[in-house]
């Protein structure tokens, strides 16, 4: 009968860390959702051409602009551990500086290994050290 009782336990234990986990996923897709303004990207202030990026939790996609070409893309969530995948975007050139910035916001999706949110700043850390790669306001109109 211990034994019984002890199995019936740590079923319910699993299950309901895994139903926790499941709700605290759905939360952080919710507190995403919207559009972030990029503010920097790898410690460089941006000051042309607003790149953005837009996070869609229904379907777990991103899209945006670059500040020279529109992306698009997929992420995952789990719990604070976010990354991206599948990004694909337009082919169009633009200025050297433009390109530049450009080059390293996409770069930073791709190294982005976690994320933060606070007083509506998004800020993206990489896999390996969890360097600031990107920081982004979120849009007022966009909020939830």
């Amino acid at each position: 009968m211990k034994k019984f009782i002890l199995i019936l336990l740590t079923t319910v234990l699993f299950i309901s860390c895994d139903e926790t986990k499941k709700v605290i996923d759905a939360a952080g897709n919710v507190q995403l959702s919207g559009t972030y303004n990029v503010v920097t990207v790898g410690g460089e202030t941006v000051q042309n051409n607003n790149p953005y990026i837009t996070f869609t939790a229904l379907d777990k996609a991103i899209n945006g602009n670059t500040g020279c070409n529109s992306f698009f893309g997929k992420y995952t969530l789990d719990l604070y551990a976010l990354s991206f995948m599948d990004i694909a975007s337009t082919e169009k050139a633009c200025d050297q500086p433009i390109m530049d910035v450009e080059n390293a916001f996409l770069q930073a999706l791709r190294n982005t290994g976690s994320y933060q949110i606070q007083d509506g700043v998004l800020t993206l850390y990489s896999k390996n050290d969890r360097a600031v790669l990107l920081t982004a306001q979120k849009e007022k109109n966009s909020e939830n």
